[in-house]
This record gives structure tokens, C-alpha cells and sequence, in this order.
């Protein structure tokens, strides 16, 4: 072909609906060298098949950003681009059966209303009134948003296409990528047709997104974590009274979902359209019987409709209408899931100028977002809200393929499901556990996954109700309340300890490290021997991450972080690392321990070989129960005490050493009360790109008249007046602590959102870390947490357990 393009600045492989906006983004942002690669016809794959759902609802900020990023732009980009599309936006109605149900729709209500977006409770009487075809006796009620609806899925991708070619962008149909190679700094990517030699390249695969990652891994890749399932929806006849109410109305009915059964139902036409997420699903392409194919463009898997046959059931005893109508069609197509049910969207992991826009569950509502999302990567280097819950880095080596199917099945089978926030998913678990797992579970840990890693939440003592249906609530009160409490009343009043494991952990050393470090942090690095936290902020000030910084020597360092920070810090760090600087990662080698409480000293005196007299924030190498430990003198419980640093396998030891001199163990639910009390923020909670650091309340970590430039000092030299100031906040809760996103009202004005919410049961407050205009801090100020409004009050100072952490420097 003599127009072939040998050369651009972006190749994009996939041409479905979200490979085409990610083009269209490019394009727009003036980045028209960029070509798009489709080995079929473009909506070959999942768009195809797709229903075409349009919804806004979501659990998770960063989802709901996107979703309505992409309906803002449907409903605009058919003038925009010159294309007609199909866009139905009839409204939505979701029904609940429970009170849960219409807390998590509250929820979702005051999280929609700060993003604009408008929602509305509705009662059972207004739910039969918008749907009147609907049964609604046994229903609590529900929830309409208007701007949901339904769309023709190859509609938007050609309408994406456009705008991108008419900006000059490329699409090459029925030219398959065949693999990778790298040349220098640039990558070639191969075609039959020839190779294209460009600077970044995107995987857009969807279901094949998998196999196109296997090319990148000899230059850092991973298998990517997601598996291919089956989803089947049914298209009935035509009905005669939709026919009639269409003509009567001038327009559809709202789309309905029955989340607490699994299923929606849509108007097709004069017909209706059943779509089940059934606990018994099935997953495809996953053993060497049934491998993926080279090619299953436009096709379908075999009908297996006795997998529905409950919730096809239910659907007419609800909508009656529908159990009189025959099925006219049956659609069993491939659906991309991840782990955890959310998109891959962002810089591959371990790979250079490769990026990731991939396995979307509901790639039609999320592709005009997801596009906008990708193109700000690669264009800005960052993206214009925090999208960690799309990363593809919060997967890491524990999401192997048995892990990936086995929670992909989890999520599709409750694909509606409530996250309540103690409760604790049970597929493919103890993926990564610490050397002393089996001990504390035997003493009645009961687990949380973090990053793979299990940690104990609680611990139950004899005749705990410790089942999952227990969890399954929005309360504080549950069978962990009261041992929480204790557990904390224990580190208050003795010594506590808490396994652990996951701590992602680098040393970084050479000539010139100290200086190097200076230039990536806002702040300034410790003396030798003693330890700091050091704060990573992008171009615009805002949170990156946060690390401990442990200083060695000279130029010698360990960097303590997150663990779900793993790949994410690593690559932050190692991006733009200057030769002759090492950084290694040594996560995997060591466990810790919190050993913490008035009477930690005492414990350690029994123990250790160690100098226990150095001062907070100091650290030191010692021994305990003749192992060899590191002992740093910082407590994230806020009281006097210990992480003990050790290798995996002498951890066993020193753990019955700090037991048998008398700690108490400790879990998760008890280290965040205690680090909420203190006013301590969390990595991707309370400290995220979506904030600077000086909104985020780090001022004492951020040294503007230091000779050392960063990332971001300049922003933060702007004296920009700040849309934020971070706070803490006592809530009049009652039964409930504020969740993620809660809005914070003064009067009749939403002025900031909750960002951490638990009880401090050393305070005896129910506790928010938040962040508010600053022209509301002096008034009245109430938190709306599931649809009722509680008084709050914002502290003097942002710790309300020992402010001058007398305790800590004991």
C-alpha cells in the first residue's frame, strides 16, 4: 500500500468503542499523527454485541466521573462531529427490596449531586407511576436518574471515527497488529501490511486485549489480569401495550433494573430486552478444551438460557407484560472482566511508553470517558481527576490467571451487588500471607485482602458471629464492634501488636542519591539515622504518594510506601532515575510488625537488643529473639511504639517473642480508628491527585524556599487560592459513620465531601477527614450520610487523640 503509515506518534490496537474515542481524544487534543489498527471491521468485537446501557450510577468516584464524562459527550458529539447517532435517553429507574438497598441508593444520590449529576429517591407509588407496567408490592422504593438510557453501540464508535479522521487521525481496518518490538526509544508495531514505527502504542484489544499483552513482556510487561465471560440477553416479539404506551407518551420507558435480583430490562423498540448477571455464570477461552480463537469477530457462543432461568422467572412476575411475549432473539457474547470489575485504563505496568485502555464491562457508557482518561495520560502525563480505581498498577503479581477467573466470576455474579464496608469478598484468596498466617488465624484473625496480602481485620473471640451474611450491613454495630473496641482500648492502655505483611519497600543508593531524592520531594530528607515522610507531587502540586523516607547513610535510603503503591511508586521513582543511582525493590523479602502502646518500652526491654531510649522518628538495627530486626521508632496508631522490620523467615519467632511478653494482637478495623483519631491520612483515600499538597494539609512537608526544584513547586508558588482545606470533623452519627464522597452541607450548599469516616473509640466520636471551601470553615456545617444530614464540627486541630503527641515522643 503506498499510503501505509510506517510512521506515527501513537498507535491505537482495537477498534471498538473505546479504541476509537481513545483516537478521537488524541486528535482533539491535537495529536493527529496517531493511527488505529483493527484486524476486522470496527465494532467487531464486544461493541458489537453489546446492549448499549448508558448509565451513570456508580459506587466509585473515579467510575462516576467517567460515565458521566461520556454521557455529557453523547449527548453533544452527534453536532459535533457531523453523525447522527442513536441516543435514547428514556431516564432509569432501580429498584430496591431492602432498607440496605435504598442506603446504597442514598449513597449514590449525594455522590451523583456533587458530580452535577441529577438523581432522585422515588417511593413505590412513584416507581409504579414512571413504570406502570412494573409490580411494586414488595419493593422499599428506588432510585430515577434521567440521563440514563441506551444508545446503538456501532453508532458512537463511527461517530468517534469520524471526528478523528476529520481532525487527520488514521484508522486501518482489517489490518490485525501481529506483535511488538522496541528500537531504541521508539516502538514498531507489526501489521501484515508493513510495520509502524511510533512513540507510544495502546493496547485496545478488549477481549483479545490479553494476548496482545504477552507481546510486551520482554520488555516488562505481565500477563494481563482479566478473564472472557459469557453474557446473554434476550430480545422478546414486539408487545402490543409498549407499542401503545410508546404512542400515547411520545417516548420509551425508563430503563429498569432490579439490582438486588441481578438483572435489566430494557424497551427494544415496541419489545423489551432481558439481561441477567447470573451467580452461576461462565467464564470462556480459560482451559486448553475451549481456546480462545484467532479470530471471533462478529460471532457468538451457543445459547444457555437454563443458566436464567430464575431470573427470567422474577423479570415476569415483576413485569408481567414480558412473560407474554415470545423471545425473538438471544445475544451470548464475550464480556472483558477484571478483578475487580473496573476497567484497565493508564500506563501498562514495567513498560516503557505503553499504555492500557482495555476489558470495560460496560465499555459503551465508559468509552467517551475512558478515552478522555487515556489521551490526558499520554498528552498531560497525568490525568485531570484521580483514577486510581482504573489503574492497571493496583494489579500486581498476585492477579495471576487463577486469581483473575476466580474473581472475575465473583464480580459478574454480583454485578449489582452492595460493598458494604466490612464485609470481605471470599474468591481466590490468601494469594500472598505472612509468615505468620496460620498463628493468627488461629487466635481468630479474621482476614482482609490488601494487594493480595492477607491482613487481619479483627479477632473474633468464641460463640462471634464471623459469617458473611454478619458483614453484609451499613452499621458500625456488628459482631466486630465490640472487639475493635477492645483491641483499641489495648493499645491505649498496654501494648498491642499487628502482623503486617505487603509494605512495598525500595532501596535507593549511589552518588548523588540524597540530592536526586530532594529534587522528587516537596519536602527535605532526615538526618542519618532517624526518618520522615516525603511527599510526590505532579506538575500541578497536587498528591502523587507518600513514603517513608529512612535514611541510612549519606546517599543509602529505604523507601517505605503502600502496599497497593508497589508498581505505581516503583515506576514514580524509577522513570527518570539518573545513571549510577540503584533502586531495587525488596518488598517481598520482609514482613512487619506494629507493636504499640504505653507499655511497648517495657515490652521491648524484655526482648530486644536494642538502644530504646532513641528518640521518635529515630530507627535502628537491634535483635529479638536472636533474630536480626530493624526497629523504627514510628507509630500509625499514634502511640508510643515500634515497627519491627524483619526478614519473612525469622518473623515467626519474633512474633511469639512480642506475644509471649504480653502483647495483645490487633487488626485493621482498630489501626484506622486509631490513624483517624490522629488525624493520619491514607494513600488513595485522603491523599490523591484530585488535591495539592497544600489542600491536602502537608504544608509542614512542603518547602517552597528550598534550592531544590520539584515536580509541582511552581504550581504550589502561585499562592493559588485553594478550592480545599483539608479538616477534621466530629460527626453526630448515630448508627453509621460518613463514607467515602458523603457531602458536606452549610445550609442549603454542598461545600466539601468526606473522604475518611470511622469511630474513635479513644475520642468515643464518630471521626471525618474531609475537605471543605474554606470560606465554610466557621459555619454550621452538617455531613449527609445515607440521605439523613448530622450535625459536625470541625476540630481545632486535625488531631484530636494526644494533639502534641506526648504519647508518640514518650
Amino acid at each position: 500500500m503506498s499510503d501505509f503509515p510506517t510512521t506515527a506518534r501513537v498507535v491505537v490496537i482495537g477498534g471498538g468503542v473505546v479504541g476509537a474515542s481513545c483516537l478521537y481524544h488524541l486528535a482533539e487534543a491535537g495529536w493527529s499523527d496517531c493511527v488505529l489498527l483493527e484486524k476486522n471491521e470496527l465494532t467487531a468485537g464486544s461493541t458489537w454485541h453489546a446492549a448499549g446501557n448508558i448509565p451513570n450510577f456508580s459506587v466509585s468516584w473515579a467510575v462516576m466521573n467517567m460515565q458521566r464524562y461520556s454521557t455529557t459527550l453523547y449527548r453533544e458529539i452527534a453536532e459535533k462531529v457531523d453523525y447522527p447517532i442513536n441516543y435514547n435517553v428514556t431516564g432509569s429507574v432501580r429498584l430496591a427490596h431492602s432498607k440496605e438497598r435504598m442506603m446504597e441508593f442514598e449513597r449514590v444520590r449525594g455522590m451523583a449531586a456533587a458530580q452535577g449529576l441529577p438523581m432522585e429517591m422515588m417511593s413505590s407509588a412513584d416507581l409504579k407511576e414512571a413504570y406502570p407496567f412494573m409490580e411494586t408490592h414488595d419493593l422499599e422504593g428506588g432510585l430515577y436518574d434521567r440521563y440514563d438510557g441506551d444508545m446503538d453501540p456501532a453508532q458512537i464508535t463511527q461517530a468517534f471515527a469520524k471526528g478523528a479522521r476529520d481532525k487527520g487521525a488514521r484508522i486501518l481496518r482489517f489490518t490485525p497488529a501481529t506483535g511488538i518490538s522496541r528500537d531504541g526509544d521508539e516502538w514498531v508495531v507489526q501489521t501484515e501490511k508493513g510495520d509502524i514505527r511510533c512513540e507510544f502504542v495502546v493496547n485496545a484489544a478488549g477481549y483479545y486485549a490479553q494476548r496482545v499483552s504477552e507481546w510486551f513482556k520482554p520488555y516488562g510487561g505481565r500477563t494481563m489480569p482479566m478473564a472472557v465471560m459469557s453474557h446473554q440477553y434476550l430480545l422478546t416479539d414486539e408487545i402490543p401495550e409498549i407499542e401503545a404506551y410508546t404512542k400515547e407518551k411520545g417516548s420509551k420507558l425508563p430503563l429498569l433494573r432490579d439490582p438486588d435480583i441481578s438483572y435489566y430490562l430494557r424497551q427494544e423498540k415496541t419489545g423489551l430486552n432481558l439481561g441477567p448477571y447470573e451467580r452461576k455464570c461462565k467464564a470462556h477461552w480459560q482451559t486448553p478444551d475451549d481456546p480462545m480463537p484467532e479470530d471471533f469477530s462478529f460471532q457468538l457462543y451457543p445459547d444457555d438460557l437454563e443458566r436464567l432461568e430464575f431470573y427470567i422467572e422474577d423479570a415476569m412476575a415483576r413485569v408481567p407484560l414480558l412473560g407474554q411475549a415470545g423471545i425473538n432473539k438471544v445475544i451470548n457474547g464475550p464480556i472483558p472482566y477484571t478483578p475487580d470489575g473496573n476497567p484497565l485504563i493508564g500506563p501498562m505496568p514495567g513498560v516503557p511508553n505503553a499504555f492500557e485502555a482495555c476489558v470495560f464491562t460496560f465499555g459503551i457508557a465508559q468509552g467517551g470517558g475512558a478515552g478522555k482518561i487515556l489521551c490526558d495520560w499520554i498528552t498531560e502525563g497525568q490525568t485531570e481527576w484521580d483514577c486510581w480505581g482504573l489503574d492497571p498498577r493496583r494489579f500486581m503479581a498476585y492477579a495471576d490467571q487463577d486469581y483473575s477467573t476466580k474473581k472475575a466470576m465473583e464480580v459478574y455474579g454480583h454485578e449489582y451487588a452492595m460493598h458494604f464496608p466490612h464485609h470481605e469478598w471470599p474468591a481466590a484468596r490468601d494469594k500472598n500471607v505472612s509468615p505468620v498466617h496460620a498463628k493468627v488465624v488461629e487466635m481468630g484473625g479474621q482476614m482482609g485482602a490488601y494487594n493480595g496480602w492477607e491482613r487481619a481485620n479483627w479477632f473474633a473471640k468464641d460463640g462471634d458471629d464471623t459469617s458473611e451474611e454478619a458483614t453484609e450491613t451499613w452499621d458500625r454495630a456488628g459482631p466486630w464492634e465490640p472487639r475493635v473496641r477492645e483491641e483499641v482500648e489495648a493499645v491505649r492502655d498496654g501494648v498491642g501488636v499487628l502482623d503486617l505483611p505487603g509494605f512495598s519497600r525500595f532501596k535507593l543508593y549511589g552518588n548523588g542519591a540524597a540530592d536526586w531524592l530532594l529534587g522528587k520531594i516537596t519536602g527535605l530528607l532526615p538526618k542519618v539515622g532517624c526518618l520522615t515522610l516525603g511527599y510526590f507531587t505532579d506538575t500541578r502540586g497536587r498528591v502523587v504518594t507518600e513514603m517513608s523516607i529512612i535514611r541510612h547513610a549519606d546517599d543509602e535510603f529505604t523507601l517505605i510506601t503502600a502496599a497497593l503503591a508497589q508498581w505505581h511508586d516503583f515506576e514514580w521513582l524509577s522513570k527518570d532515575l539518573p545513571a549510577g543511582l540503584s533502586l531495587t525493590d525488596h518488598t517481598a523479602e520482609f514482613s512487619t510488625l506494629i507493636v504499640t502502646g504505653p507499655k511497648a518500652r517495657a515490652l521491648f526491654e524484655k526482648i530486644a537488643e536494642a538502644d530504646l531510649s532513641l528518640p521518635w522518628l529515630s530507627h535502628q538495627t537491634g535483635k529479638i529473639a536472636g533474630q536480626d530486626v530493624f526497629l523504627a521508632r514510628v507509630s500509625f496508631a499514634g502511640e508510643l511504639g515500634w515497627e519491627i522490620h524483619a526478614k519473612m523467615a525469622d518473623m515467626p519467632a519474633i512474633y511469639d517473642a512480642v506475644l509471649d511478653a504480653g502483647a495483645v494482637p490487633f487488626g485493621m478495623f482498630a489501626l484506622n480508628t486509631m490513624r483517624l483519631e490522629k488525624g493520619y491520612k491514607a494513600w488513595k483515600v485522603d491523599l490523591s491527585s484530585d488535591y495539592t499538597a497544600l489542600e491536602s494539609g502537608l504544608g509542614r512537608f512542603v518547602k517552597l524556599d528550598k534550592e531544590h526544584d520539584f515536580p509541582g513547586k511552581q504550581a504550589l508558588q502561585a499562592n493559588t487560592p485553594p478550592r480545599r482545606t483539608s479538616v477534621t470533623m466530629t460527626v453526630e452519627a448515630g448508627d453509621w459513620d460518613a463514607p467515602y464522597m458523603a457531602n458536606i452541607w452549610s445550609g442549603d450548599r454542598v461545600v466539601g465531601e468526606v473522604l475518611s469516616g470511622g469511630y474513635g473509640y479513644r475520642v468515643d466520636a464518630s471521626i471525618a477527614l474531609a475537605m471543605i471551601a474554606p470560606d465554610a470553615v466557621n459555619d454550621t456545617l452538617e455531613v449527609e450520610i445515607f440521605g439523613q444530614k448530622f450535625p459536625a464540627n470541625i476540630s481545632d486541630v486535625p488531631c484530636l487523640w494526644d494533639p502534641k503527641n506526648e504519647r508518640l515522643r514518650a
